[in-house]
């Protein structure tokens, strides 16, 4: 594998003191041995690939998936667990100009699309995944910021969306009271535990036939006369096509195609220990709504079921353990000062992993340019419950040859290269520090 960042970041250290683990046994997954067959191979095994594999599987169809860990080891088994509208960095106005109003318009179909699918899921497979949140909450960190969400608002009535504004001086009695200067509700989304829905969605996989092997890592990828023929270290598989399910965990040569075309970037995450409902109405956050603020570098947080306090924000720059130590530092000093009366509440988890940018800052989703049979779905900029859900279910129709009822955006389809190829890692600092200086 060729991978962009060093090895720190692809151990186990990031991940170490994931809260998620310890809130539901992982399935034990068999290796791949010796030689094998299928109609359909997919690399991943996170909720794009399990997604695809599921519904490929409900079709009929023969369809292996390669984890290169065990369940739940990358990111979909480590995330804030948001489902919520998202995959694009660009505004409306940008993909509109970009990619034009039809395909824009599609685009936001799908977004909410995408979550109505999770919804549709966990209900007919019968996953319990602690949901809770009616809808998303973002929250001003400056009255600039404010104004902007009142405009936004509006835009959303017009629209015929039904938003909830909560102005700075009522955020208490809506059980939202932090550092901010007001707060905007969009009713769409909802908070679950990532990894029993991961876990969830693979059982229903499971059975209905598709077979999921873990420790399973993709070193060779090579096209044959019918297909391709995927190899591990202990064995090998041959399939008809294959879906590239890898997100911020890709390598630049499976396949070459992918060299240069994503960047991958860590977000870290804490809880804490359960709070009581004093400590609670000291802050004054007694909210189950799923939030983040409006910051370009941005926070997200929310108040779990059994009232743990999940905060997140972007990750370091670099991957050691010093600078994971430092993330993990900076990150208790920004939730003491958005939450000034938890300062001496006690985080109990902390860890942090990749999520995976494009650089035209949209996901893509769809077959490989001038490489039949094989597919990808990545790049949904920190949205990937919902999205990566979504992609899986997207490639499943295009490989079925039916693309079904899901709306799909000329958006999706395009994937250029970043500058600088395997040295574009130097980008984000500048980057980085911009939008920090945006945030003031």
């Amino acid at each position: 594998m060729k991978r962009i960042f060093g090895e720190f970041a692809y151990g186990d250290g990031p991940r170490a003191g994931c809260w998620w683990d310890e809130t539901v046994t992982a399935p034990n997954w068999p290796s791949l041995e010796d030689a094998q067959t299928a109609d359909v191979a997919i690399i991943g095994g996170g909720f794009t690939g399990i997604s695809a594999a599921l519904h490929l599987a409900q079709a009929g169809v023969d369809v292996a998936v390669l984890e290169a860990n065990t369940p739940g080891w990358g990111a979909s088994g480590r995330n804030g667990g948001f489902c919520c509208l998202g995959g694009s960095k660009l505004s409306h106005g940008a993909m509109a100009r970009a990619f034009g109003e039809q395909a824009t318009a599609e685009y936001e179909a799908s977004e909410s699309a995408a979550v109505d699918l999770v919804h549709r899921l966990l209900t007919s497979h019968a996953i319990e995944a602690d949901t809770h949140s009616r809808g998303e909450t973002q929250l001003a960190h400056t009255p600039r910021a404010m104004r902007h969400l009142r405009q936004e608002a509006e835009s959303m009535e017009r629209e015929g969306i039904d938003p909830q504004l909560v102005e700075r001086a009522d955020l208490r009695q809506n059980g939202m009271q932090g550092s901010f200067f007001g707060a905007l509700t969009r009713p769409e989304g909802f908070a679950l535990n990532p990894r029993k829905y991961l876990f969830g969605l693979a059982d229903a996989a499971t059975q209905h036939g598709a077979r999921l092997f873990q420790n399973s890592a993709v070193t060779a990828l090579d096209r044959r006369d019918r297909g391709f023929v995927l190899r591990s270290a202990q064995g090998e598989i041959q399939a008809d096509q294959v879906i590239i399910a890898t997100n911020g965990y890709s390598s630049e040569d499976l396949p070459p195609w992918l060299a240069g075309r994503y960047m991958p970037a860590q977000s870290t995450v804490m809880v804490t220990r359960p709070m009581s409902e004093a400590e609670l109405e000291a802050q004054g956050w007694t909210t189950a709504q799923m939030a983040y603020d409006t910051r370009n570098m941005l926070h997200y947080f929310r108040l779990m079921p059994d009232r743990r306090f999940l905060f997140g924000m972007r990750g370091g720059l670099l991957a050691s353990p010093g600078v994971e130590q430092r993330i993990r530092l900076k990150l208790r000093r920004d939730f003491d000062a958005m939450f000034p009366d938890w300062a001496q509440v006690e985080t109990t988890h902390m860890w942090s992993g990749m999520v995976c940018l494009s650089r035209n800052l949209v996901p893509f989703v769809g077959p490989v340019p001038e490489q039949p049979g094989l597919f990808a779905g990545l790049c949904y900029h920190g949205n990937g419950v919902a999205m990566g859900t979504y992609s899986g279910r997207l490639l499943a129709g295009l490989i079925l040859g039916q693309p079904g009822d899901l709306p799909y955006s000329p958006v999706l389809q395009k994937m250029r290269k970043f500058p600088l190829g395997p040295m574009r890692r130097v980008l984000m600092p500048p980057a980085y520090a911009v939008l920090a200086a945006l945030d003031l």
